[in-house]
């Protein structure tokens, strides 16, 4: 018995210099588990057919879109914080968006659900 490694979507190279290994590198699932851990926990319409499931896919991609914004901008993220010693506070809270500079601050849900996405 054996493990194949195969990439099936995406350019090899492109994911290799993305995960900073090389094509003789193990590829882990450890990430995409976790992720799909978060969702079902997260998002009850992941967890099984019953009262919430989506009953049309254009709903369910809405669901999942709101997730990933609430995931993103307004939950901190314990990996992510950032260890301070100033008076009472000794950690500053980030979250995925502030750490990759698209935001400065956390979101209140108010926030985003009024936020208008500007034209392009």
């Amino acid at each position: 018995v054996e493990t194949i490694q195969c990439i099936i979507f995406g350019d090899p190279k492109e994911i290799f210099k993305m995960l900073g290994t090389n094509s003789e590198s193990y590829i882990g699932t450890s990430y995409a588990e976790r992720i799909n851990l978060t969702i079902r926990t997260s998002l009850a319409r992941f967890i099984r057919k019953g009262m919430n499931f989506s009953k049309t896919m254009k709903m369910h991609q809405k669901a999942f879109d709101l997730f990933q914004a609430w995931y993103n901008f307004i939950k901190p993220h314990k990996s992510l914080r950032l260890e301070i010693n100033s008076g009472n506070r000794k950690w500053f809270q980030r979250t995925p968006a502030m750490v990759e500079g698209i935001t400065d601050h956390i979101w209140t849900l108010k926030e985003l659900l009024t936020f208008r996405v500007p034209v392009q």
